[in-house]
Parts: C-alpha cells; structure tokens; sequence
C-alpha cells in the first residue's frame, strides 16, 4: 500500500525487546510493505545500523532496504513511546496472547480507526505487562495445530510451540487491519 492520500490508516510500529535482527529486518519489510509509517525499536530491540552508523548487512539481507524508506527510532523506553502515542490520539493495540485479548480478527479497530499502533513484544516474554495495561485492545491470532496441543498437554516431553514466529504475526494482523478484514 502507497504512503500518502490513498492511505486510510495511519500506522506506526512499536518493538518491544524483539531480541532477533532478522525478525525485525523482517518486520522492517513487512511493515513497508503495508503502509506503516514508522518503526520505534524499544529496549534491547536491534537497530538496522551499527554502532558507527552503517547499515548491518545480514539486516539489509532480510529488510531488502526497507529501513532506508521507513522512519524509524530507537527508544529506551516502551511505555514513554505507547504514552506519546495515546497522546496523539493512535489507538494502541498489543499482539499478544492474554487473558483479555482478542482475536485479531475481531478487532474493533478494522476498518474504523485512523490511527493505529501495533505493539511486538519479544520472542521468549512477548509484550510485558507493563505494556499490556496501556493497550486499547489486546490481539492474538489463534493457534489450532498439534504442536499447540502438545504445549499444554500435562505429560508433554518437549516445548510445544504456542505462538508463531514474531515477523510472521506482525504480517497476519498488520495486512488484516489495513485492509479492515
């Protein structure tokens, strides 16, 4: 989707703590792809450029340069970013398995709200509860394979997957709210 007139959302992008660089060079792609118009990479999440300032290579591999397009910023702080955001009117959506979320599908904001932020917490701890509490809404995408079966059956002998790689669910409900389906 173009940046521009044409665009009915506005979207920004929060990392909370995503640990991978490939994952966020990932989300860096997909996040182009759908019309986000800014990254802020929070905690300990990996900036496309290293300490000198020069592009990471194995970053760039995967983002395929989205990171020279996309704005984006690198914050100490999750919850001062999610306040600042709040402030300006975004409504804040955190993906992330809860007691209170809700199917990305049916989230309230398709297709309604002008302004939205998607929050991605890391691949181990996911969003942190002090996050969680400054959510508008809470999304999770639901999971149906054996694997997930197998996490949450008392006997199991190994670590069942319960949730999908963090790039891969950023794309699901980033594309899924853009496109108000």
């Amino acid at each position: 989707m173009k940046r521009g007139n044409d665009v009915k959302n506005e979207v920004i992008v929060a990392l909370c703590d995503i640990r991978s660089l490939h994952n966020v060079g990932s989300i860096f792609r997909t996040a182009d792809g759908a019309g986000a118009r800014k990254i802020y990479l929070c905690g300990i999440t990996p900036s496309p450029v290293d300490r000198f300032g020069k592009f990471i290579p194995q970053f760039i591999k995967v983002s395929l340069g989205a990171e020279r397009h996309l704005e984006w910023e690198e914050a100490k702080s999750a919850i001062r970013i999610i306040k600042k955001l709040k402030a300006e009117g975004f409504k804040i959506l955190a993906i992330e398995q809860a007691k209170k979320s809700v199917f990305y599908y049916k989230a309230k904001a398709r297709g309604g709200a002008s302004k939205l932020a998607l929050v991605m917490g890391s691949e181990i701890g996911g969003v942190p509860q002090s996050v969680l509490k400054y959510a508008d809404e809470i999304l999770e995408i639901p999971m149906r394979g054996v694997m997930v079966r197998h996490a949450h059956h008392p006997r199991r002998t190994g670590r069942g997957k319960e949730s999908l790689n963090v790039s891969v669910a950023f794309g699901i409900v980033a594309y899924a709210l853009r496109e108000g389906k």
